[in-house]
């Protein structure tokens, strides 16, 4: 007698997981998931570095500017402008590797049970490498929110496996971003950096997060000239009382000196490990 094929379980019919009715539940993956991980790997809380996928380290800048200066080709000069711009630019990415460095090391000699103020990025290239690439030289932990798009987005050789994430949901990717953050440095970016940043804001702003989150923008010439907060002010649209939000920091040590002093301030003497 032939045996019947017994009908494929829901939870193992991919065609079905894969289906717009099973979106509510790859949205809940996407939460648990992480959460499992996070849990299981004893992640406390974050800090967490945005800024440009666009900005190489010094050393890969350098080799752009080179190549530019040999280019015979008629955009030659557009490339040879755009890579002394990548040299400048670089600065950046280096000061994020000292400055997650130095956090990292920092927070290593906390004393704790769990992993305290671990450094989380988006998991990609430029300033999001460069954390990774700072907490992995301080022989440390750190967290990698990858999302799947197009282009330049790839998980960085510097994530911990046992961290790294791959998201479709860019909420759910923001909504972990936030969850575990005490600390947000902002670096110079572009659509995907201002798009963090400002729903950070938001969510401080109108209390959805009621933690005490330290923002800092590194690189106060650079966000006071891409974002004009005096003039929001004049115009009525922000109120100046809400500046109160975030800070600034222009170098390693005054953005390390702010951030850790925060900490020790509202998540160490208290003891607070709110994620609200």
């Amino acid at each position: 007698m032939k045996k019947e094929k017994k009908p494929v379980k829901a939870y193992k019919n991919l065609e079905f997981l894969n289906s717009a009715d099973a979106r509510t539940i790859r949205i809940l993956s996407e939460f648990y998931e992480p959460k499992s991980r996070f849990e299981k790997n004893h992640i406390v809380d974050t800090v967490v570095f945005f800024g440009s996928a666009r900005i190489h380290s010094r050393k890969g800048s350098l080799k752009l500017l080179n190549e530019a200066k040999k280019d015979k080709s008629p955009s030659a000069q557009q490339k040879f402008d755009r890579a002394v711009q990548q040299v400048e630019m670089s600065k950046y990415y280096e000061d994020a590797v000292k400055l997650s460095k130095k956090l990292t090391e920092w927070s290593m000699k906390l004393p704790s049970n769990g992993k305290r103020f671990i450094i989380c990025s988006g998991g990609g290239p430029g300033i999001m490498e460069a954390a990774n690439k700072g907490a992995r030289l301080a022989k440390g932990h750190s967290i990698g929110l990858n999302i799947s798009i197009p282009y330049e987005q790839f998980v960085n050789q510097y994530v911990d496996p046992a961290l790294a994430f791959e998201f479709h949901y860019f909420f759910m990717r923001k909504f972990w971003f936030a969850y575990l953050a005490k600390g947000l440095v902002a670096f110079p970016g572009g659509f995907g950096t201002m798009d963090e940043l400002m729903e950070m804001l938001t969510l401080v702003q109108t209390d959805k997060i009621s933690k005490p989150l330290k923002i800092v923008l590194y690189g106060e010439s650079y966000w006071r000239e891409i974002i004009n907060f005096d003039k929001m002010i004049a115009h009525g649209v922000i109120n100046a009382t809400d500046m109160k939000l975030l800070d600034f920091a222009n170098d390693v040590d005054e953005a390390f000196q702010k951030i850790t002093v925060h900490f020790t301030k509202h998540y160490l003497n208290n003891n607070h490990n709110s994620h609200k």
